[in-house]
């Protein structure tokens, strides 16, 4: 692979929502994805991803938790609605949690390792063709998920991703040019 080769798959990325409903992604695809995330820098060498893989029924059930969360932190209930169904739209909701550290300087850089590995989880779904949409997940409702999927309290979710095939081609975007200041004394 050139540079230019990785740079236009950086450029191909993007935030796709609408996918085949009917289509399944393979778990040997969604297992590749997690183990390509585990390969990101992590300073302390700690391994702080937690992956939990949602389909099917389980994403519907996954909508309730999360929702209820929602509701008991007062939510509007149109926000709290549209949770119960909302990880119907793609055919794999993952849900990646990062470890709590033994300090606070661990647990932020647990995160920033976890971030860096959902990068390379997102570069690698563009490279497979799949289409993914990164989310928070929702305000209230962290320790919810967290207990749902049978993590350690203190888990953070760093991201909840769609993925799935994509039915369309998104045009391409123009992002402004980065601030950059060099210091050379």
């Amino acid at each position: 692979m050139t540079f230019d080769d990785f740079y236009a798959l950086v450029v191909a990325r993007r935030t796709q929502l609408v996918m085949d409903q009917e289509r399944d992604v393979d778990v040997d695809l969604i297992n590749t994805l997690c183990r390509t995330a585990a390969w990101a820098p992590n300073h302390q060498q700690t391994w702080p991803w937690l992956f939990g893989v949602f389909t099917g029924e389980g994403r519907r059930g996954l909508g309730e938790i999360t929702a209820d969360a929602m509701q008991r932190n007062g939510d509007t209930e149109l926000k709290v609605t549209k949770t119960r169904t909302k990880y119907m739209r793609s055919p794999v909701l993952l849900v990646v949690g990062t470890a709590q550290g033994e300090s606070e300087l661990q647990t932020q850089e647990n995160r920033d390792a976890v971030a860096a590995g959902i990068q390379n989880l997102l570069l690698g779904a563009t490279a497979m063709g799949l289409g993914s949409f990164w989310s928070s997940c929702p305000k209230g409702a962290n320790d919810d998920v967290a207990k749902h999927c049978g993590w350690p309290e203190g888990t953070h979710i760093t991201a909840m991703i769609y993925l799935g095939w994509p039915t369309r081609t998104l045009p391409e975007r123009e992002r402004p040019e980065p601030a950059i200041t060099y210091f050379n004394s």
